[in-house]
């Protein structure tokens, strides 16, 4: 879907990626996160986000392997959507490839496909947005 390198160490992009709360500073898509949990990000963690044209999924962490791996499924009115983000060390800094599919039946089919065909320019253009902020930081 996308990869993008980032000049940052694992433990500093993971951190960043995988906590809910950051992702309106990085995901254009995103107004608000709303957590029903406070803790630090863990699987099973959910949270419902607002999007600029008002869809408003409950999104959950499937896996969380630090520095490594985090995933999250996301569902919104029988559209289905998954990412998981793989973090590998390189020399000075971490790749991040992200993976995902977006999957619905019923009038939201063609919808979902749709989706699914301009996620992987939308995840690429959001994680290189994550790399200016953390950039900054």
């Amino acid at each position: 879907m996308a990869t993008v390198e980032m000049p940052h160490p694992p433990e500093v992009v993971f951190t960043y990626l995988a906590d809910p709360r950051n992702r309106p500073e990085w995901q254009a898509s995103l107004t608000s996160v709303t957590l029903t949990d406070r803790s630090e990000p863990h699987v099973g963690m959910t949270w419902r986000e607002s999007t600029l044209v008002g869809v408003r999924p409950r999104l959950e962490i499937t896996h969380l392997e630090p520095c490594r791996l985090w995933a999250e499924r996301g569902r919104w009115h029988g559209v289905t959507a998954t990412l998981a983000l793989r973090f590998t060390a390189i020399p000075g800094g971490t790749r991040v490839r992200a993976d995902g599919e977006v999957t619905a039946r019923g009038p939201w089919g063609a919808a979902a496909a749709a989706a699914g065909r301009l996620a992987s320019r939308a995840v690429k253009a959001d994680l290189e947005r994550a790399a200016r902020v953390l950039a900054r930081a």
